[in-house]
């Protein structure tokens, strides 16, 4: 039996209530079929805006096997393109982040307009036309302050997107803040244990005393189960929306993404060992209301995020290999909060740089246990990991049908 039957065979077969056959976190032609079917195929979250403050601002990001840049051009939009000269296919940004006039490739300096056109070839010929040796185009999408990027030749409409979640994020204008910190980790872990980690609370009691001082254990907070039934939950949203704050719980019709607001735990404000603001200054001068909790964003495969009134932290999650994972995570604040007057950075970054470390020990614990050959799938908590489940139920539904043959153009360069 091929890989993909064998695949489609589990997926079909599966039971709801128990995790997955041990070679979906394990096998490497698993884990290239993931690629295949929703990495290379998807929205997925790269960065902010405000990482690229002026015309030329580029940062780069590693896809798979499909290195991307993205930059701000002189009209001040942002595109992306793959990071492949056109002459002989060397990456032409290496840094993770920077700023160029032009986009120029280091190896024969063959030289790009930030638009993608080729402006200059060296000593190629009379005949040489540079208007069919342009970059090749990366779908590219910003909506409030978030770079969303898709690497198919055609991409899924990104409007009913933009259209749920814009509305929430809006009003925290996080196109004008700056990245204060961030901090990148590689678990040796599948993406998918770093996901069903991430989408549980029945863990954290025992792993996370820091954000156990502010962060609600119960499933309603983390899961999608049982919100509009939480006396809490529905009181600050309606707190929320009264002053203009869109609150309530929103989820994408397949499960890929869903945003709402969650209270803190005993009147926290932020996530401090303390519970007080870490920033002195609002993450938007525009909402003046206290105690507004954490807006939560989920959008499948590439990003969580939590969106408080001083800061807010954005988490990238992009697959290396079948048991590597890397994690990328920034904290934002306001642009004119000055680090040691409006903010400590160690005050602002310390419960969520211990989590993810303690995440971290826990996926790969569990990477490992899962590669003995006794596994076998095991029942989930429905009170507790009802969140698990549902990320579970979206990537099983979501690749089936591709797996089937369902016909979706492959990237540009595939």
């Amino acid at each position: 039996m091929d890989v993909r039957s064998e695949m489609l065979g589990y997926l079909k077969g599966r039971n709801a209530n128990f995790s997955l056959e041990q070679k979906f976190y394990t096998d490497p032609d698993y884990f290239k079929l993931d690629l295949e079917h929703i990495f290379y195929r998807e929205w997925l979250f790269v960065g902010h805006d405000c990482e690229l403050p002026k015309t030329g601002s580029y940062l780069t990001v590693q896809i798979g096997a499909y290195p991307v840049v993205v930059v701000r051009d002189a009209q001040g939009g942002i595109r992306a393109f793959h990071n492949s000269c056109r002459h002989r296919g060397s990456r032409i940004c290496s840094a993770e982040r920077g700023t160029a006039a032009k986009l120029v490739c280091p190896y024969h300096q063959w030289t790009y307009e930030l638009d993608g056109r080729l402006l200059f070839a060296r000593q190629v010929g009379p005949d040489f036309n540079p208007a069919q040796y342009g970059l090749k185009p990366v779908h590219c999408e910003s909506v409030a302050g978030y770079i969303f990027i898709c690497i198919a030749e055609e991409a899924p409409d990104f409007a009913a997107t933009r259209a749920t979640i814009e509305p929430y994020l809006a009003p925290h204008r996080l196109g004008e803040t700056k990245v204060a910190y961030e901090s990148t980790i590689i678990e040796k872990g599948n993406w998918k244990l770093v996901w069903e980690n991430n989408r549980e609370c029945y863990h954290c009691a025992a792993n996370h005393p820091e954000l156990c001082r502010t962060y609600p254990e119960a499933p309603t907070a983390s899961g999608v189960q049982g919100l509009m039934d939480d006396p809490e939950i529905t009181a600050l949203w309606r707190k929320c929306e009264a002053v203009g704050l869109p609150s309530t719980f929103r989820m994408a019709p397949d499960g890929q993404y869903r945003i709402t607001r969650v209270p803190l735990l005993r009147d926290a404000e932020s996530y401090t060992l303390s519970g007080k603001r870490a920033v002195k200054k609002p993450l938007s001068p525009s909402i003046t209301e206290s105690h507004i909790g954490t807006m939560l964003l989920f959008h499948y495969p590439s990003s969580w995020n939590h969106v408080l009134g001083d800061h807010a932290i954005s988490f990238r999650v992009l697959p290396i290999s079948a048991d590597e994972t890397q994690v990328t995570t920034k904290w934002l604040v306001n642009k004119d909060a000055v680090e040691g007057v409006d903010y400590d950075l160690h005050e602002l970054t310390h419960v969520w740089i211990e989590t993810n470390d303690q995440d971290r020990r826990i996926v790969e614990e569990n990477a490992v246990g899962i590669k003995s050959p006794v596994y076998q799938p095991g029942p989930y908590s429905v009170e507790h990991e009802g969140g698990v489940m549902q990320f579970v139920e979206w990537y099983a539904n979501f690749i089936t049908p591709r797996l089937e043959g369902e016909a979706v153009p492959l990237s540009r360069v595939a």
